[in-house]
């Protein structure tokens, strides 16, 4: 994609990111508003990275439709959109991180059942890895899928799941045999017995409506087995593992929008600085510019290849750290009593603190980043 294209989305974006301000502190005092109103005024197909033959109208840039179906498109569209607020972006309906696994494994049968659940009205999904005390080892894994005479069981528990309360459909993780090999994705509908959902409480990120999962032998058959046409090795955590490669540059886009906002706060409010107040403006200004280029070519090379997220962890690193940093700093900037003389930065404050728990924590990032180095995937890349 050539950089002109990609300035021209993101001033299309950027112009779109006006219809979600009015709504931020709203919908961060009330969830349930991204229910009553459905992208908070954001026409939400544009930008649920749904297909082209369940999008009539999509986001267009000279004329071009642009589809979101890249990563590259995506940490352009959604950093712009976060600037306004990441909540809302997380809150949209549509396929969200479970799309990657319908692409990856789903059959014609599941990917039609899947496409036209989400496309025909505001749908939410959910993506089900993360358990109580276990996160997302798989080999701690407790949720099992077992055999039920010809069909199947599901039981078990997942926490800190987007979106999940509000969700019809989404891909669960469970464990079918030992091993990481064991591990199997379902497409899981929220309406069947045995299953029920509810709210957490959260200090961030509060529209995405955090949820834990409760499935109590839900029943499956076949037809809900993602993958079961493939080889263990190309199944459950195959695709899991590719799929956090997709989105670490999502989450990296999200965490640098909310820096970004922060800084504008900053400069929008304060109108006198110390000498050493504008050096630090100005290698914020330096290190937004340069995150955003690491983010853009972390979503280039997991678009060139998914197995690889070497980049994409050094790119959740610097933007989750900056997002930290900036919105941290930027309250003791606009002095005692910013936080409630500016509602927004208190918001903003909080919700960067969310982004150090999705899709793997530092450390893991750091994991990630030493065994592409060690592996030869990286020469000169520095975590920030």
């Amino acid at each position: 994609m050539s950089t002109d294209f990609l300035t021209d989305l993101r001033a299309q974006a950027r112009a779109h990111a006006d219809l979600l301000r009015p709504t931020a502190l709203d919908l961060d005092r009330n969830p349930d508003l991204a229910v009553s109103a459905p992208g908070c005024g954001l026409p939400w197909r544009r930008f649920a990275g749904l297909p082209a033959e369940y999008n009539p109208d999509p986001l267009r840039v000279d004329g071009r439709p642009v589809l979101l179906d890249t990563c590259v498109e995506r940490v352009v569209v959604l950093e712009e959109l976060a600037r306004a607020d990441a909540a809302a972006v997380l809150a949209l309906p549509g396929p969200s991180m479970s799309a990657s696994v319908i692409a990856d494994l789903a059959d014609d049968d599941q990917q039609q059942r899947y496409w036209e659940t989400v496309a025909t009205e505001p749908t939410w999904t959910f993506f089900a890895m993360t358990e109580p005390a276990h996160g997302s080892d798989p080999g701690s894994m407790h949720t099992t899928l077992r055999r039920h005479g010809d069909d199947f069981r599901l039981h078990g528990t997942k926490r800190y799941v987007g979106n999940g309360v509000r969700s019809r459909l989404g891909v669960v993780f469970a464990r079918r045999n030992a091993g990481p090999l064991g591990v199997v994705a379902v497409l899981v509908d929220t309406d069947l017995p045995g299953f029920t959902a509810a709210p957490l409480s959260t200090l961030g990120l509060r529209g995405l409506q955090l949820s834990e999962l409760r499935m109590v032998d839900v029943p499956l058959t076949e037809a809900d087995v993602l993958g079961r046409q493939r080889s263990a090795t190309r199944q459950g955590m195959w695709a899991a593992t590719r799929t956090f490669n997709r989105y670490r540059p999502v989450v990296s886009c999200l965490a640098l929008g909310v820096a970004q906002a922060a800084y504008d706060l900053v400069v929008t409010q304060r109108r006198r600085y110390r000498t050493d107040e504008r050096h630090l403006l100005t290698g914020w200004e330096q290190r937004l510019a340069g995150t955003r280029a690491l983010v853009l070519a972390a979503a280039r090379a997991v678009d060139a290849d998914p197995r690889d997220g070497t980049l994409a962890a050094a790119a959740k690193l610097r933007a989750t750290r900056l997002a930290e940093e900036i919105t941290t700093t930027a309250v003791r900037l606009l002095g005692p009593g910013a936080r409630w003389e500016h509602p927004m930065l208190d918001k903003l404050l909080r919700d960067a603190r969310a982004f150090e728990f999705m899709e793997g924590t530092g450390n893991i990032q750091r994991l990630t980043l030493a065994e592409g180095y060690l592996q030869g995937r990286l020469t000169d890349v520095r975590a920030g």
